[in-house]
């Protein structure tokens, strides 16, 4: 350890930063761009459950057992 006259002298430290700004608070229920999205997505959600209640076969197409027992022609 070197005290004395011969002692490198310690500089200081620089100043420190200013703190970031406070994050915004998240949005509420009442806020109209949330009540927008809402709606959209229920609207979105209504149209899907309209199409899909139309498709009667899966993406296979129908996969039941054909009924062939019988003919109409004198079978």
């Amino acid at each position: 350890m070197c005290i004395g006259p011969l002692a490198p002298k310690v500089p200081k430290p620089p100043p420190m930063p200013a703190p970031p700004p406070a994050p915004e608070p998240p949005p509420t229920r009442d806020d109209p761009e949330v009540n927008a999205a809402a709606t959209a997505e229920r609207r979105r959600r209504l149209a899907m459950k309209g199409r899909r209640s139309t498709i009667l076969s899966g993406p296979m197409g129908d996969e039941t057992e054909a009924n062939i027992g019988r003919t109409l022609l004198g079978g």
